[in-house]
């Protein structure tokens, strides 16, 4: 595998705890360490061939940012470099974190809007992940296919779940980059 970047963005910080233990699985030969995606600039993006970005959904399905009463600047910030960004021949892998039982109409939405930005820069996006064993109503993160677009964690409600998830995922991602 080459070198990986994992970038996230957080409020509560529980989606950089995941971008660690996504870093701690895959090891220094294989990632550098998780950045939050409030301390770098595309080019960082850019240096990498595969990517694996990370973000929570705020409120109602919003991408973490100051207008969703975030304490610093986030992934809405960062949202407007994806209009300048060729992705092309670049594997991104995404991971979201929501609340279904609280917000079951918009799901892991912010996973769907991060999903359509590297999409529409010509990133080929790996990593979907089933929606078996959860329950929602609606969520913008799930494809024509009727996966999500990425792993989907739920650490509100099950949290007992997460590890296993993230090393089943990362198995798939192996397989995927090969």
């Amino acid at each position: 595998m080459a070198k990986v970047g994992i970038f996230f963005g957080t409020d509560t910080g529980n989606t950089r705890k995941v971008a660690k233990q996504i870093f701690n699985s895959l090891g220094a030969e294989v990632a550098d360490k998780p950045l939050n995606i409030n301390r770098i600039d595309a080019d960082t993006l850019l240096s990498y061939d595969v990517l694996i970005l990370g973000t929570p959904t705020l409120g109602e399905g919003q991408l973490p940012g100051l207008s969703s009463e975030c304490q610093t600047e986030s992934w809405e910030e960062f949202m407007p470099n994806f209009d300048e960004l060729d992705l092309e021949g670049k594997k991104v892998a995404l991971y979201g974190l929501g609340d279904q039982v609280n917000y079951p109409d918009e799901f892991v939405d912010a996973l769907g809007e991060l999903y359509d930005a590297v999409d529409e820069c010509g990133a080929e996006v790996i990593g979907s992940w089933p929606t078996d064993g959860y329950t929602f109503n609606e969520s913008q993160a799930v494809d024509e296919d009727g996966r999500f677009v990425g792993l989907v964690l739920d650490n509100d409600n099950q949290s007992d779940l997460t590890a296993d998830r993230v090393a089943t995922w990362l198995a798939q991602l192996e397989s995927e980059l090969v």
